[in-house]
């Protein structure tokens, strides 16, 4: 009975203000914006990543590859509105010693990797898994809902929680540090599982002003996929539409069933 009042109680304030606690997942998010870069980094036209990354097997204990050559090219939708979905351009490529290990890419209507082109069903699926970081970029606008979430401390860094919702109802729950306001943290729902970022080592860069984490670990369903880590980056300078676009005579893959 006591326990059934407390929770009523809780309850009861939780929900008597909810003007309250959004705006203060607003401030949370405006502070971490601020931060990071301010309005150069809410808006970047195109963004450059070069660096490594160690991939993991859910069988074994350490990396089972090291990739010596990690890059990504971005070029940035600014009005994006759909936090799990392929937006503007992108380019990922994998080399090993010079060697391709996998690319994938998107010019903006076609996705495509080394094998072909991929069908859009299975394109929908993969970019569902791997996008949606840059959608905090978009939450201070109309149309997306801010709620407060349980805070967490990972990493000895205590976390204000914070859960992006898009226009139309897809949730990104962000860690934001409390003491540095970085953005340490994302988590969302995927077709392959509860896919989280943890992200650290952090750097200014200067004209733009750019908050860079050049550590960035991904899980799905708390198993360790890869670590990238980022040695150099590159906001605003142009990027040939040629980078994004499949390479030529790849051939038309087909769909496969999930």
């Amino acid at each position: 009975m006591v326990r059934a009042r407390m929770l009523a109680l809780v309850l009861a304030a939780a929900g008597s203000n909810p003007a309250a606690a959004q705006e203060s997942a607003r401030a949370i998010i405006e502070r971490a914006v601020q931060v990071a870069g301010g309005d150069a980094w809410l808006s970047p036209s195109t963004l450059i990543l070069e660096g490594s990354a160690d991939f993991y097997s859910p069988a074994q204990p350490g990396p089972v590859r090291h990739v010596d050559d990690y890059r990504m090219w971005r070029a940035m939708d600014a009005n994006r509105s759909i936090a799990h979905a392929a937006d503007g351009k992108v380019r990922i490529s994998a080399k090993v010693n010079g060697a391709t290990l996998f690319e994938v890419g998107h010019d903006g209507t076609t996705s495509w990797n080394d094998k072909g082109i991929i069908p859009k069903a299975e394109a929908d699926r993969y970019w569902a898994e791997n996008f949606g970081f840059g959608i905090i970029r978009q939450a201070l606008k109309g149309g997306f809902t801010l709620q407060r979430a349980p805070d967490r401390d990972i990493g000895g860094h205590a976390l204000h929680m914070v859960r992006v919702i898009d226009p139309g109802g897809s949730a990104t729950l962000f860690g934001i540090d409390a003491a540095s306001h970085f953005i340490r943290y994302m988590g969302f729902s995927t077709p392959r599982g509860w896919h989280e970022r943890i992200y650290d080592d952090f750097v200014m860069g200067q004209n733009p002003k750019w908050l860079q984490a050049r550590e960035v670990t991904l899980f799905f369903d708390g198993v360790r996929q890869n670590t990238v880590h980022w040695r150099r980056f590159t906001v605003g300078s142009p990027i040939p539409d040629a980078v994004f676009a499949p390479p030529a005579n790849l051939p038309q893959r087909k769909e496969t069933t999930p």
